[in-house]
Order: structure tokens, then sequence, then C-alpha cells
């Protein structure tokens, strides 16, 4: 069995740990892009994720891996058996890590006619793709900027609508393809192009840690690992289960957290105030607050929220010359966001949204 570096030990990139973490808590923000160099524990990061997130419950002979407490998103065989009067059988599961290979094909990806099956029984059935394997889990995708964009674009879509649906070569099929998607690239070997870079919901620069003692906790930590791994995780253990029972906990309290008005005229007037084409990013920064304020143990959202889930919207969206290096940090995104709440989003109360009644604020646990 491979063993997985542990992700609490990971040093540095606090940026893309949180970009993952809330993506984990709630997989319809709708993916991460970590652009960086080489050696930045990209791929790592993303591996140790996958390693640590909570075990799921699943329809046990499911090819889709179906949540049985969700039929409204089940695939069409369960729908089947279920209107047949069938009990689902239920199992529990560890979350899924797919690999897609830059090579891939959109058959590959989407799924095709099984071909076999047609030839020997005159059968026509679907044969799942990658984005079956990924449903519930993690789909990692290492130099995205290299795949067809064509089959880009249909990941994106996948992760956007929270399903597959196929219609192709006398097949109409639809199952469930939730999943968390990680995008991994160097920006020296070319990039994406705005229309796919858009589509992530959230993006991170990463850049080599240049603080000694920091480059010593590396070498230390992955020299430690490569002697003993199993050792190496047991040192770690305590905190990754801290971390996975702090990410089950917010997955199931993310939809109780609220907002108020005021909350969403602040958003709008933010990304107003930047330029920023379409509304994608007002809705993704909504729900990117939503999940850290969850993270945090908390129901409603603050203004501290909203400028944490900006720095991490923003950035890959908004016009910048070629030579211009980052346009927001995080200060200066707290500081714009004061100015609207004392501005813009001054006289408009605190009025809640129809969702917003009886509201707990709770208390704040570990800050990411």
């Amino acid at each position: 069995m491979q063993q997985i570096f542990p992700f609490t030990a990971i040093v540095g990139q606090e940026r893309m740990k949180r970009a993952l973490i809330l993506n984990a808590v709630d997989p319809r923000i709708g993916g991460v892009l970590i652009r960086g160099e080489r050696g930045t524990a990209k791929s790592t990061a993303a591996r140790a994720l996958a390693a640590l997130l909570p075990n799921v419950k699943a329809v046990s002979d499911c090819r889709f891996g179906c949540d049985p407490e969700s039929p409204s998103s089940w695939c069409t065989e369960c729908q089947e058996r279920f209107a047949g009067g069938e009990d689902l059988p239920i199992t529990i599961r560890p979350t899924a890590f797919i690999n897609l290979p830059v090579s891939a094909t959109e058959d590959r990806v989407v799924g095709t006619l099984d071909i076999e099956r047609a030839i020997q029984r005159g059968e026509r059935k679907f044969e799942p793709g990658v984005l079956a394997a990924a449903n519930r889990g993690l789909l990692y995708i290492d130099e995205v900027n290299l795949l067809d964009d064509h089959v880009v674009d249909v990941l994106l879509d996948s992760a956007a609508m929270g399903m597959n649906i196929v219609e192709r070569e006398g097949i109409s099929f639809v199952h469930p393809a939730r999943f968390i998607l990680v995008g991994t690239m160097n920006p020296e070997e070319g990039d994406l192009r705005p229309q796919l870079l858009d589509r992530f919901a959230l993006s991170v620069d990463i850049h080599g840690i240049l603080d000694s003692r920091d480059r010593v906790k590396i070498m230390q930590r992955n020299l430690a690992f490569e002697a003993d791994p199993q050792q190496f995780r047991e040192q770690w253990e305590e905190s990754e289960k801290k971390l996975t029972d702090q990410i089950e906990v917010a997955r199931k309290l993310v939809l109780q957290v609220k907002h108020t008005s005021r909350d969403l005229i602040i958003i709008a007037s933010l990304t107003a105030s930047l330029g920023v084409d379409g509304h994608r990013p007002d809705i993704v920064i909504l729900k990117t607050a939503r999940a850290q304020a969850a993270f945090e143990g908390r129901t409603m959202i603050n203004e501290l929220d909203i400028a944490r889930a900006s720095e991490l919207v923003l950035p890959h969206r908004m016009k910048r010359s070629p030579f211009e290096k980052e346009v927001a940090t995080m200060q200066e995104l707290k500081e714009r966001i004061d100015q609207l709440s004392g501005g813009e989003a001054s006289g408009q109360g605190d009025e809640e949204s129809p969702s917003d009644t009886d509201a707990d604020k709770g208390t704040a646990k570990k800050k990411i």
C-alpha cells in the first residue's frame, strides 16, 4: 500500500492548504487551480488531502457510488432499482483519489458504449468513465494546462452541475459527478485560456519557501518520511484525525451557514469596484465564505470570511497587465471591504435573507 505524506506535515503554503480544505468542506465551490513552480508540494498536497478526508456512505453495488441519503442525485440505475421496490445495500468506503492522465480523451472521461457487450450480446450498455470513478471523491489533474481544452471544459461543466449527462451512440444516461476538482500546473509550461481559467472557482499561486528555517523543516520531514513512512505518519496521526473530524463537522454545518443581505451587497460592491467580469465570482465568494465559517464552527459569515474568500476567488479573474504582480493582497481586500461596509453597504441595514432567521453565530474554532 502506498504511503501518503501527511497533509498537516506540509510546511507553509497556507493559502494552498486553505483552498483545498474549503473545497473539501463544500465541493460545490467548484474546485481549485494551483499554479506554481516545480517542487512546491502541489501534487503532494492533493494526495494528502484525499487521504485524510472522512469515509463516505455509498450504495455498495452501484458503479457510481451513489449517496444512499440523497435519492435526488442517484444515477439512472439506482433510480430504476428503487422504483422497482429493491432495497439498496449500503457500504462505507474511503474517499476516492482519481488521477486523470494528460492523454485522457473525452470518451475516457465521460464514459461511452460498452463495445464488447454490444458485439457479444447485442446490448447497449453504458461503460462508466473517469467522472463516475471520481464521484464523491477527489479528481486530480496534473499539468492541467497541457490537457485538451475540450476535455477540461467537460470536466468543469460536470464539476459545476454535479452530474454527468451522456447522450451519445444511442445511450441516454445520467449519473452523479460531484467531486473535489484539483488542477495543478507550472505557468512556465503555458497557461490556460482565460475562459477555462475563469471556470476554476479558486486559484492559488505558490512559490518556493525562502525562509531558511522552513526549508530545513522541509528537508528533515521528507528524510524522516522516506526513512520510515509508517512511523512518520503515526507521529502526525493526531493532527490528521483532528483535521478530518473538523472537516466532517463542517460538511454537516455548511448548509446551516447564513448570510445577511448586507453581506451580499458587500460582495457585489467589491466585485463591481474591481471590474470583475461576470457573476460567477460573486456566487463563488459567497460559497467559499460559507465554507470558511463552517470550518471555524460558525453559522453566520462575517466580513473577514468574505475577504479570505475573495483572496482565493478574485486574483485570477482580475484584469492586469502582463508585468503587473498580484493585484489584490489580503490586506488590500480587507481595506476595500471595510470601505464598502462604511460606504456603499452602509444604510442598507442588516436585514436577513429569507434563509437567515434564527442564525446562531456560534464560536470560532481553529482558523485556516
